[in-house]
């Protein structure tokens, strides 16, 4: 990392940390005049443009002022390559959201978090109900997401990340890296991880990268691969029905 002389220069800077994991934000107001190593990280977001260092895929602030929305930013987080970025003509339609509110605490105040709309509810939250909402946020847009990936727009979307092979490959040797899809084992939230789904072997494996392992099944759902085969049906492979026999000096190995 490039370092910078700060020893005559006061800077002031106010920080967002974001957290792919739980999707936590905590701002810090920072203030030094001499030391640049005690906040490194934090001297990079900002100064990318004079050291053109490399920027994390979770930070999202792209140039300098650049607006990014809420949902924008959640896609891109590292991790988070799974999800497409859902409409937010789709997110404010009350009819689509049916059912939410009983299963996701904090609902209006986290609805609002993703539509990036000033809360209309004038309690003073403290910092751990905050938290609490940027967690709700997650879980919400996560739900609302498995229901948008069945409409056609939802499926048009997610075709494009098949097409890039952003879900990943079959490990299967037999299954030649066929492009897989995720798949929920649930549609009942925090019941079961992520994980994707092979149309060749027809079987289900880890998703490649370890940040991709603690993302919720039920953002997916069981029904989204098999719906995305049934509508792009010239997509779904013929079944390999080879199997990898062992051997022991050329000859089968007896199975009793």
């Amino acid at each position: 990392m490039q370092s910078i002389d700060l020893t005559s220069i006061k800077v002031t800077l106010w920080v967002d940390f974001y957290f792919s994991s739980s999707v936590l934000t905590s701002q810090i107001f920072c203030s030094y005049s001499h030391s640049y190593s005690v906040i490194n990280y934090t001297c990079t977001y900002f100064v990318t443009e004079e050291s053109e260092t490399s920027v994390d895929e979770s930070d999202v602030s792209g140039s300098e002022g650049e607006y990014v929305s809420w949902v924008s930013w959640f896609c891109n987080l590292k991790g988070h390559e799974f999800f497409c970025e859902v409409d937010d003509d789709y997110i404010q339609d009350d009819f689509n959201l049916c059912g939410l509110s009983s299963q996701v605490p904090y609902y209006d105040y986290a609805l609002d978090l993703i539509l990036d709309v000033e809360s209309s509810h004038g309690d003073k939250l403290s910092e751990e109900q905050n938290s609490l909402v940027e967690s709700a946020a997650e879980m919400l847009y996560g739900l609302i997401h498995a229901r948008y990936i069945l409409t056609s727009k939802g499926l048009s979307a997610m075709m494009e990340k098949y097409k890039n092979n952003e879900f990943g490959t079959c490990p299967r040797t037999f299954c030649n890296e066929q492009a897989c899809l995720p798949v929920g084992q649930s549609d009942i939230p925090r019941s079961s991880y992520v994980r994707i789904y092979c149309p060749q072997c027809e079987d289900i494996y880890l998703p490649r990268t370890r940040y991709q392992y603690a993302i919720d099944g039920a953002y997916f759902g069981s029904t989204f691969p098999h719906l995305f085969l049934m509508t792009y049906n010239h997509l779904k492979p013929q079944r390999d029905s080879r199997s990898y026999v062992p051997k022991v000096f050329g000859f089968k190995v007896h199975k009793p």
